[in-house]
């Protein structure tokens, strides 16, 4: 099957800085797109930044100059440095991928989630 490990969160000072990780692992054919998202307590999750295997890039507008989103496409990881980071960023981080695995006969594309962890933003 398919992991995704996450590392990097914890607590920081507003106007700190904090790297996040993430690797897939597993039987994997191909990534498409991987992200990440936050789910701050009762909110939705919502995106954060995206990248795809050519390297196009999304980012939501409240992180926009701030945070950016890279990847490792040898080694299946996608890299999240966040800077100037605000009070309103604490949250629980996690990581996406788009990817494709093989079958037994064929393969199938499919999103894959990590487990999630806690970025803190205070004084």
């Amino acid at each position: 099957q398919v992991q995704l490990v996450e590392s990097g969160g914890g607590l920081v000072q507003p106007g700190g800085s904090l790297r996040l990780s993430c690797a897939a692992s597993g039987s994997i054919f191909s990534i498409n797109a991987m992200g990440w998202y936050r789910q701050a307590p009762g909110t939705q999750r919502e995106l954060v930044a995206t990248i795809t295997s050519g390297g196009r890039t999304n980012y939501a507008d409240s992180v926009k100059g701030r945070f950016t989103i890279s990847r490792d496409n040898a080694k299946n990881t996608v890299f999240l440095q966040m800077n100037s980071l605000k009070p309103e960023d604490t949250a629980v981080y996690y990581c996406n991928a788009d990817l494709t695995r093989p079958l037994v006969y064929g393969s199938i594309r499919s999103d894959y989630w990590g487990q999630g962890t806690q970025v803190t933003v205070s004084s």
